[in-house]
């Protein structure tokens, strides 16, 4: 083998090769990129469960929960055949709006009736005082009658006493005085009649009471005449007035149409029982609504029922049978809603609230 002629050269080439090689940015930059996605996994992850720690104490939410709205159901108040509708269904209305008109003829007949009965009664009134005053002539003279009756039976026994009459003419005197004094105390009695029959009770001072009772028919009818145009009690929106058709029979008392006073909404939440340990009256809450995604509207604890819901059930949890299974209870729960809502409100639309447990009142 030859010598190396130049082994300083070779032993720098070896040197050389030896030394670490630079990296390229590129690969750098994708470790550098896996480590900080390997690392901000488990940050997440420990955040999250951290927010999630801190806030599910803090949170009670439920999704059984439903708009609420005043509901006022219309009844007739007299019975009759409809002849006129003046609204229709979802048809928003003012209160003192017709709703629909009942035929009036019965009642206008009746408001004719009652008037005619305020006549006679007024005609018999007059009739009593007439008999009044002709009781006051009988009894003058029912007096007239016993003063001649009187100075007959006198004059009778005078005679009686010298022996120019008879004993039976002295008794027919007598029994004419007696007589006399029959119809005295018959027209006395007649006048007292006559004018108890005039006569006014404390009920209503100085009208008879025939023309009182006749007056009352009369106001009775007037009102049930009115009454045969039904006007809305409320401002709302009409439902159900499928039975509001012309020539319907109306049932007084049966309700035919409801009036839904959108202005007014509230949200009836059903918590379970296991979230009311720390909720209050006049907490915050949060309202977001299924058939509106995306709109979220204020509100606040207004109230906390009285009873659970199966508590008030047409079929109420028998409890005390052998058959009792727990189920957690749930409590309706009054939500205020304080913002104006962009968006109808609908009776019975499903809704889910989220209360904010921190401060509220006792």
């Amino acid at each position: 083998m030859a010598d190396n002629p130049n082994p300083e050269i070779e032993m720098a080439e070896f040197v050389e090769d030896m030394a670490p090689k630079p990296v390229p940015e590129r690969s750098l930059g994708r470790r550098i990129g896996r480590w900080i996605l390997m690392l901000s996994v488990p940050l997440l992850l420990a955040s999250f469960g951290v927010y999630y720690w801190i806030t599910s104490d803090r949170y009670a939410s439920t999704d059984n929960a439903y708009v609420q709205q005043d509901i006022v159901s219309v009844s007739p108040e007299v019975g009759g055949k409809i002849v006129e509708v003046g609204v229709s269904e979802n048809q928003l209305v003012d209160a003192g709006d017709l709703l629909f008109v009942i035929d009036p003829v019965p009642f206008e007949l009746a408001v004719a009736q009652s008037n005619a009965r305020i006549a006679a009664a007024q005609v018999e009134v007059q009739n009593l005082q007439a008999d009044y005053q002709v009781s006051g002539v009988d009894i003058e003279v029912a007096r007239q009658d016993i003063a001649f009756a009187l100075s007959n039976y006198q004059r009778q026994a005078a005679l009686m006493d010298k022996g120019f009459t008879t004993r039976a003419r002295l008794d027919a005197a007598q029994h004419e005085v007696d007589l006399a004094r029959a119809k005295l105390k018959s027209a006395q009695s007649d006048v007292v009649a006559a004018k108890a029959r005039l006569s006014t009770g404390s009920a209503a001072p100085g009208e008879n009471p025939a023309i009182a009772d006749a007056k009352v028919a009369r106001e009775q009818a007037q009102l049930n005449l009115q009454r045969t145009r039904v006007l809305a009690p409320v401002a709302g929106r009409i439902a159900q007035s499928t039975r509001l058709q012309i020539g319907q029979m109306m049932v007084s008392g049966l309700p035919m149409v409801s009036i839904v006073n959108d202005a007014s909404s509230w949200i009836e939440a059903n918590f379970k029982e296991t979230d009311l340990a720390r909720m209050k009256v006049g907490q915050k809450a949060k309202i977001t609504f299924d058939a509106y995604p995306g709109l979220e509207l204020n509100g606040r604890v207004d109230s906390i029922g009285a009873g659970t819901g199966s508590e008030f059930s047409v079929l109420p949890a028998q409890n005390a049978n052998g058959n009792w299974v727990k189920v957690t209870q749930r409590v309706p729960v009054r939500i205020k809603i304080l913002d104006k809502s962009p968006r109808q409100l609908i009776a019975g639309i499903s809704a889910e609230v989220t209360v904010d447990l921190r401060n509220g009142k006792e």
